[in-house]
């Protein structure tokens, strides 16, 4: 009888460090995400969480260790190239083009990524339905992040960076996003949110920054401090 051996992450953070204003958030973590895996990163505004989404988004270096994308280093050109098309980004720039329609500014991104037929699926997922043929200045902040949300369900890549999703949400808005989570990784997919307000996510791994970091941290006091679950 042969042993199977377990199925290599598909990201896997090894022995990551990560700097932020020349202070130190994080200190050699390791994390393994599998198909349908979930990351939770949470802390204060102003901890660092955006800077850790951008350097798994590959934009930036981690200060030690690397982060691993099927086995390769994603700051690899070649790999990046590949690890780019993977990514489906949310941040709080809202990334909307006030000259096109509700509709349109999904199947704008429809178009560039060679795809079509999800846009108006979608935006009746995220109860946008409706404002369809709207220009986006006359949806509330609410409802252009679920503007945001729906070009996640139409452009429909692997793994999802949402950098505070929640935010401007009702509580219906937070449902909605914590439905798509997981279906999303129903599928296979992968999710990692940074968020400092409560969003439900079943079975999610969470890393904790702490809300200061003092210059001259040891490595024992960033142990202390991070909480991963």
């Amino acid at each position: 009888m042969s042993i199977r051996k377990p199925a290599f992450p598909r990201l896997l953070l090894n022995n990551v460090s990560c700097m932020r204003n020349a202070q130190q958030i994080l200190s050699y973590v390791n994390v393994s995400l599998h198909d349908g895996g979930a990351l939770v990163l949470t802390g204060a505004n102003g901890s660092g969480k955006t800077t850790f989404m951008r350097m798994l988004a590959g934009f930036s270096r981690p200060s030690a260790g690397e982060i691993l994308w099927n086995g390769h280093d994603i700051q690899k050109s070649l790999i990046f190239q590949q690890y780019k098309l993977q990514l489906n980004w949310v941040s709080l720039k809202k990334a909307i083009n006030e000259k096109f329609t509700v509709l349109e500014n999904i199947q704008w991104f429809e178009l560039l990524e060679g795809k079509q037929g999800k846009a108006m699926l979608a935006l009746e997922v995220m109860g946008l339905g409706r404002l369809a043929k709207e220009k986006p200045r006359m949806l509330s902040s609410g409802q252009q992040r679920r503007l945001q949300l729906a070009r996640l369900l139409a452009i429909d890549r692997p793994i999802w960076l949402l950098d505070e999703p929640s935010v401007a949400l009702d509580d219906e808005g937070v449902k909605l996003l914590e439905y798509i989570i997981a279906e999303h990784r129903k599928q296979g997919g992968i999710v990692i949110v940074a968020t400092h307000l409560p969003i439900e996510i079943e079975d999610s791994m969470v890393l904790k920054l702490p809300p200061r970091f003092p210059r001259g941290m040891t490595f024992a006091d960033m142990l202390d401090r991070i909480d991963i679950s």
